[in-house]
């Protein structure tokens, strides 16, 4: 293969990667639009059941057929961790949008990128500079122009969704360390199970029986959430994180748009700017760590 040729397949898979990631986002802000709906209605843990039931089920049916040895985890504790995060985060979200203003949550969520940088030194006991440092102050200053204008009644509420982007921060550090452990299929398999387990214990305490309709969304729900993240795994398989990964942030431009026209709710002045200053400063934390691993792979060759 000549250097163009390898050029333009490189161009070709990026654009693959990037069509994938902006599909990722749209079905994650139309899964928590699903379930802002649905919790309207029935109670949180049912609701979240559902929701990894179903995608259990798909998960199951995808890997039982395709290659039943990867039921079985390598490394079953981080797994489990893994899920159990998600499960927690999942909740804490469902009674976020309960709550809360459509958009206000989604501009919050992503703060996570950047707790995983936060993180990431006492964890996985990395080294943060201090222009990498600068940009997590810069999405702390973000957060704080959302939540600042909020009224005294949804105070506390706004630590919900802060609280979720930790758990989301947690997962993705767990999921890193599944790296060159268990297969993508395994890891998509265990992904829903924790979830179904603990939420499925809570349905003793809260059921409302689903109509037609309801019924409808919550397997809706456990559809997205299987696709969702089968299209994420996509994503990073076709190209590079560098690519992809910036286009994540996209989610706070779907959920502007499901505010305005499912929910009719128009976002504050104070949650467009903390939320672009929030995306501006993951991406440059992001281009800074993709600085770091060249100058790294530099000085190794």
């Amino acid at each position: 293969m000549t250097a163009t040729e390898k050029a333009l397949s490189a161009a070709s898979s990026g654009r693959a990667g990037i069509a994938w990631m902006l599909l990722t986002t749209l079905l994650f802000v139309t899964q928590d639009a699903t379930l802002r709906v649905l919790v309207q209605t029935y109670p949180f843990a049912e609701v979240a059941w559902a929701r990894f039931a179903v995608h259990l089920a798909i998960a199951f049916a995808v890997v039982a057929v395709r290659s039943p040895s990867h039921l079985i985890a390598k490394r079953p504790g981080i797994q489990i961790l893994r899920s159990a995060l998600l499960a927690v985060l999942t909740l804490l979200v469902a009674v976020s949008y309960k709550t809360l203003p459509f958009v206000d949550v989604a501009a919050i969520a992503n703060v996570a990128p950047v707790l995983v940088t936060v993180l990431s030194v006492p964890l996985l006991k990395e080294k943060v500079g201090w222009r990498r440092g600068l940009g997590v102050l810069g999405c702390f200053i973000g957060a704080m122009i959302i939540i600042g204008p909020a009224s005294i009644v949804f105070q506390w509420a706004i630590l919900l969704p802060l609280a979720a982007a930790l758990c989301n921060a947690l997962y993705q550090i767990v999921t890193r360390l599944l790296r060159g452990g268990d297969s993508t299929l395994t890891t998509f398999f265990y992904t829903s199970m924790a979830g179904t387990v603990l939420c499925g214990l809570l349905l003793p305490f809260g059921w409302v029986t689903p109509d037609l309709t309801g019924a409808a969304l919550m397997i809706m729900l456990g559809v997205l959430g299987a696709c969702s993240h089968y299209c994420l795994i996509r994503a990073y398989t076709v190209a590079d994180a560098a690519t992809v990964a910036p286009f994540g942030y996209t989610t706070l431009i779907w959920a502007v748009l499901y505010g305005l026209l499912v929910f009719g709710e128009s976002p504050s002045a104070s949650t467009l700017a903390g939320g672009l200053v929030i995306v501006a400063s993951g991406i440059y934390i992001f281009h800074r760590e993709q600085v770091r691993a060249r100058e790294a792979a530099a000085k190794g060759a």
